[in-house]
C-alpha cells in the first residue's frame, strides 16, 4: 500500500466558548467527572452541531433533503484541489471569475477548497463573524456545472451573512447533493501541491442536517 507522505490538519478546534454562527449559543464544556472523586475524567459538551469545522446535509436547507447519515460514506473522501484566494477583500462573494483560472485542474467528482486565509482571523471580531468571503450563487452553479462533490470554506459558511447572501449557495450546492465543508483551517502549505486526498467524515448524527468533522489533506507517495 501507498505510505501518507504529508498530511494536514484542516480543522478548527472545539472548546469552551469558541468562536461560532453568530445567532446560536456558544459552546458549553465542562467536567462531568473528574480523577480526585470519580477515578477517571470525562466531559459534557453542549454545541451546535454546525459549529467550527463541519459538514452541511441537504436537510439543513430541504426538509425533504437526505439527513447526514443518509449520504454514503464514500462520498466524504475524494481528491481535492486548493483554490487560491488569499488576500481577498472582506465580504467578496467567490464568483466565476476566481474558479475559472481552475477549469482545467477540477474535474468530475474533486473537492474544491476555497482558501481564503479567513480561518487564521477566527476570533470574536466583526470581520470573522460578519465579513468573511462566500460563495455567490453564480459561483455554486459553476461548481455544479463542473460536477464537483464538495466544496470547503474557511469562513463561517459558504455563504455569507445575511439570507440574500447565505441562502443561494447552500440552496444550489445541497439540491444537487454537493456537500459545503464550513470554517476549515486553510493555509499556504496547501498549495506545496496541486492537488490532495481528502477526508471530511461527519459524525453518523442519525437525522441531522449537519455534523462536525476532522477534515484531513493528505498525499501518498
Amino acid at each position: 500500500m501507498p505510505s501518507i507522505r504529508k498530511i494536514i490538519d484542516l480543522s478548527q478546534p472545539v472548546y469552551h466558548n469558541c468562536p461560532g454562527w453568530p445567532t446560536y449559543e456558544m459552546v458549553d464544556v465542562r467536567y462531568e467527572a473528574i480523577y480526585p472523586n470519580d477515578g477517571y475524567t470525562a466531559e459534557r459538551i453542549q454545541m451546535n452541531v454546525h459549529t467550527a469545522t463541519h459538514l452541511d446535509a441537504p436537510f439543513h436547507f430541504y426538509p425533504e433533503g437526505k439527513t447526514i447519515e443518509q449520504i454514503p460514506i464514500d462520498r466524504f473522501q475524494g481528491e481535492a484541489v486548493p483554490v487560491d484566494l488569499f488576500g481577498i477583500a472582506a465580504d467578496t462573494p467567490i464568483g466565476v471569475e476566481h474558479l475559472e483560472p481552475y477549469k482545467d485542474v477540477v474535474r468530475s467528482g474533486d473537492i474544491v477548497l476555497l482558501c481564503t486565509g479567513w480561518g487564521k482571523k477566527r476570533g470574536y471580531t466583526n470581520e470573522y463573524y460578519h465579513q468573511w468571503p462566500y460563495l455567490s450563487g453564480e459561483g455554486a452553479e459553476w461548481l455544479v456545472d463542473h460536477k464537483v462533490k464538495g466544496v470547503g470554506l474557511d469562513g463561517l459558511s459558504i455563504g455569507g451573512w445575511g439570507m440574500e447572501k447565505a441562502v443561494p449557495p447552500h440552496e444550489i450546492l445541497l439540491s444537487n447533493e454537493i456537500w459545503p465543508l464550513e470554517e476549515l483551517y486553510l493555509t499556504e502549505e496547501l498549495f506545496t501541491e496541486e492537488r490532495w486526498f481528502l477526508c471530511a467524515f461527519p459524525l453518523k448524527l442519525k437525522g441531522f442536517g449537519g455534523a462536525p468533522v476532522r477534515a484531513v489533506a493528505m498525499v501518498f507517495d
